[in-house]
This record gives C-alpha cells, sequence and structure tokens, in this order.
C-alpha cells in the first residue's frame, strides 16, 4: 500500500510516520513544508493544480493529512486548517489515483459539552474559538467532497513529544522548574477542565486502522473517559517524585486548596502560574468512542498513567 502522508514532522504526524514505515505492506512518502520532507511542498500556499502532478506521478493508495496549525490568529489558522484541506481535497478530486484520505481532525470542532456527558459523532457541532471553527470547516469540505474519507477527532493528544505549550507539557515545566530549583510548593491555576486524553501512538494506531479500513465520516479517537487536570498534575506528581505542595488558584481570590503535599512555612511567596486550558470547550469533554471500536475495531491501549510518565521523562532530561 502506497501512503502518502502529510504533516510527518508534526506532533501526531511523527508517531503516524513510525507506525507506518513498522508496517511492510506500506510504501510510505512524506510531504510537508521541512527540508527533511521527501516533497517539499505547502497545502496554504501550494495550487491544487501542482499537487495533482505529484498525486498522478506518486500514485497513493491513501492520503493521510496530519498538517495543520494550532495556534496563532484567525487568519493563520484559516489558512492551515481550512485552505490547505480544500487543496488536498481539490487535488484528489482532479487527480486519477483515486487516493483514500484520512483527515485528522480535533475535538475542539465540537465545543462545549453537558458535564458527565459522552460526545458522540452525530453531536451539533459548536466549536468556542477560531482553531475550533477552522477545524471544523476542514471537516465539513472533507465530508462533502465526495472522495473516499474518513475525518478522525482526536480528542486530548498526550505522551511523548507533546508540546511544552499544552497544557500537560506546561504542567511538567513548571514541575521541572519548581524541582530544579527546590521549591517546595507550585501554584497553579485552570486545573478544573476535565478532558479525555488519548496517547498519541493510540492515535497513530487509530490512522493506520483508518487507512486500512472502508469507514467513512467521522470517527472519535479518544480514552471515552475524562480526567480533571489536576488529577492529572496529582499523578505527573508522583511519576516525577515530586514531594511539595501543590496548590489550586481555580477558587476565589486568596483561596488555595491543597491538592499534593504539605505547604511550606513561606508559602505565600510562590509566584502563582496560571494554566488556562485554550481550546473553547469549556470545563468539560468527554468521547463516545464505540464507533471507533466497532468500525476500525480500535482500542486504547496506553493508560493517562504511562502518557504522563512518558511526558515527564522527556521534561527531566532537561534538568
Amino acid at each position: 500500500m502506497r501512503v502518502l502522508l502529510i504533516g510527518a514532522n508534526g506532533y501526531i504526524g511523527r508517531f503516524v510516520a513510525d507506525r507506518l514505515l513498522a508496517d511492510p505492506a506500506v510504501q510510505l512518502t512524506a510531504l510537508g513544508r521541512g527540508d527533511d520532507a521527501d516533497v517539499r511542498f505547502d497545502l496554504a500556499s501550494g495550487s491544487p493544480g501542482a499537487l495533482t502532478r505529484f498525486l498522478d506521478a506518486v500514485h497513493p493508495g491513501v492520503v493521510v493529512n496530519c498538517a495543520g496549525a494550532t495556534r496563532g490568529g484567525a487568519r493563520e489558522l484559516t489558512r492551515h486548517n481550512t485552505v490547505a484541506v480544500a487543496t488536498v481535497c481539490e487535488a484528489l478530486r482532479r487527480s486519477g489515483c483515486g487516493a483514500r484520505l484520512v483527515q485528522i481532525g480535533c475535538s475542539a470542532e465540537y465545543g462545549p459539552s453537558q458535564p458527565g456527558s459522552s460526545t458522540a459523532e452525530d453531536a451539533v457541532p459548536r466549536p468556542g474559538g477560531p482553531y475550533g471553527v477552522s477545524k471544523l470547516a476542514a471537516t465539513e469540505l472533507v465530508l462533502g467532497s465526495g472522495l473516499d474519507a474518513v475525518v478522525l477527532r482526536v480528542f486530548s493528544p498526550a505522551g511523548p513529544g507533546t508540546p511544552a505549550g499544552s497544557p500537560l507539557g506546561r504542567l511538567a515545566e513548571a514541575m521541572r522548574r519548581a524541582m530544579q530549583s527546590g521549591d517546595g510548593e507550585l501554584k497553579l491555576g485552570g486545573l478544573g477542565a476535565q478532558r479525555d486524553f488519548v496517547d498519541v501512538r493510540d492515535v497513530a494506531r487509530a490512522v493506520h486502522a483508518a487507512s486500512l479500513s472502508a469507514a467513512q465520516g467521522v470517527i472519535n479517537i479518544g480514552s471515552g473517559r475524562a480526567v480533571r487536570l489536576r488529577d492529572a498534575a496529582a499523578v505527573l506528581a508522583r511519576v516525577a517524585g515530586y514531594g511539595g505542595a501543590l496548590h489550586e488558584l481555580d477558587g476565589p481570590p486568596g483561596a488555595l486548596r491543597t491538592v499534593i503535599g504539605h505547604p511550606r512555612p513561606d508559602a505565600d511567596h510562590a509566584p502563582p502560574v496560571a494554566y488556562p486550558y485554550p481550546d473553547g470547550c469549556g470545563s468539560w469533554l468527554q468521547a463516545d468512542v464505540r464507533t471507533a471500536r466497532d468500525r476500525l475495531g480500535w482500542r486504547p491501549r496506553i493508560g493517562l498513567e504511562e502518557s504522563l510518565a512518558d511526558i515527564w521523562m522527556e521534561a527531566a532530561c532537561r534538568i
């Protein structure tokens, strides 16, 4: 099976590349903006015609699109998440390769949901920010393209390679700094949000399964269990061996809740660190993953503690 992978240098794309390369039946070609891509091409500025010519030359059976932007203004997000996908869809329509498209979507497309609920694929999307809007527009382009296509809506990916700017990445970095400086207390904000964390290696397995399947439409990829960020922080502290106090700043001004350990006598002098959850999904998001089980034969295998241990291992290497 000849696979064209777009965005192989990204957080998810790197693990998708590893997973596909481990399959001896796959011939992988990477397309991207970096110098180490097999073919350099910028989806946000390149023409559909140029991409069509490349597709006709390579003739892939599957195109996997992991490219996109998670940060930036509305214009940049639209260019990299929506216009880029429009280019892929148009090029595939023009090409004679007949390739299947596996598009990486995001749970931010759903927007806020009712606490305690599991969000299924038939939920009405109401994204709460420009990132979710740009990803939802891309999904609608794929679904309306008439192509053999599937969109994997990935919830909150975690594990090795987690970006330092993500909530879990920031938690690990704050803990690393506290341990490096010998600080016995850490003050954190924004820990009340509950998210469905799924290991990035499990996401790569889902992409591989989707490449081989005939499933179409939208499929959620998550763990099926929402975890409060403060609980993830507690697990991270245990994994890291951090024996200090972890204080939460989510309450009224001046209110501190001790989550781990015991505060030092000079706790009032510890600087606060704020960690908002910037995906526009409110306080709760949990995936209904039955479709992935039924149509892809996929289930998550890696638990959050292992994902957090890998995040900490990378952070600790910076000490």
